[in-house]
């Protein structure tokens, strides 16, 4: 049985690693009930975990591996005792709160996806994407906060999860560039006139018409979700705090233009906790 100090070194670990690789959801951990964070930085960091491994590895079959320890871990129902922090914080989550372990499942089955450079075939597809990934963490999150009015939020948090993965996308540029991957949906593209080699060489002209497009599209995800938190209970709107990001990123890329495919757009961490406490009063 591990020791009082030996799980409060696990738990150390797990925040520290969140703060490292997700400052986003990291910063929103104290807008949520003590009781409820370390539940929460254990989602945020298994999404930081699968994110990250396509930067792990050289090859895709690596990382489909390295997911797939991720799908047989949760499988096997153990409580426990993986010897990864991440693992065992999630494991021990998953039980307390009764997750339902199709919906990981079905997240990194979605993030096979990020290990190859296929492009990303439609708006459609894109939205089935988010919804798989960001939507499900922020109804995971709602689990956790609370259970019985998690299913009151799926609409929200289907257009939330969207928003914020193509303000996800914008923020990567330069590195998606670098991979020469390709989260744009195919269909904006062909409706900017901007084929996909103009894009990755970031040709002003079409790259900037592409751009546009993106983030129109993702505003109007961004739109939708927030006409509806007027209806999401407030113990549910921590779950939501890393989306209410995704506008200020919109106007950053904007206002930068074609410079977002060459600098990563980014947000102070103070202006971060400012939003999300402005959010929380809201």
């Amino acid at each position: 049985m591990a020791s009082s100090s030996d799980t409060q070194d696990e738990r150390n670990a797990l925040f520290s690693f969140l703060e490292r690789e997700d400052r986003d959801r990291s910063l929103s951990l104290p807008f949520v009930p003590a009781d409820r964070r370390t539940a929460l930085a254990a989602l945020y960091a298994f999404n930081a975990e699968t994110a990250r491994i396509r930067d792990l590895v050289s090859q895709p079959m690596p990382g489909e591996i390295r997911l797939q320890w991720w799908r047989d871990l949760i499988a096997s129902g153990a409580s426990g005792g993986s010897g990864h922090p991440t693992g065992d914080a999630l494991l021990e989550t998953i039980s307390h709160y009764d997750l339902p372990r199709s919906a990981f499942d079905r997240f990194l089955e979605a993030r096979i996806f990020d290990l190859y450079d296929d492009p990303m075939s439609s708006r459609t597809a894109f939205e089935a994407y988010a919804g798989e990934t960001q939507s499900t963490l922020i109804m995971l999150a709602a689990m956790v906060l609370s259970r019985p009015d998690a299913g009151q939020i799926s609409d929200a948090a289907g257009h939330a999860g969207v928003a914020q993965t193509v303000g996800a996308v914008i923020r990567a540029l330069p590195l998606h560039r670098r991979r020469g991957q390709i989260y744009v949906p195919a269909d904006i593209l062909s409706a900017s006139g901007c084929m996909p080699e103009a894009f990755l060489k970031a040709e002003p002209e079409p790259a900037s018409r592409a751009l546009a497009a993106l983030i129109a599209f993702g505003r109007d995800h961004d739109t939708r979700w927030r006409e509806r938190v007027a209806a999401v209970p407030k113990a549910l709107r921590p779950a939501f705090l890393p989306a209410t990001l995704s506008s200020g990123i919109f106007q950053a890329a904007e206002k930068v233009g074609i410079g977002a495919f060459s600098e990563p757009i980014t947000i102070g961490p103070l202006r971060k906790s400012w939003r999300y406490w402005r959010a929380m009063r809201g």
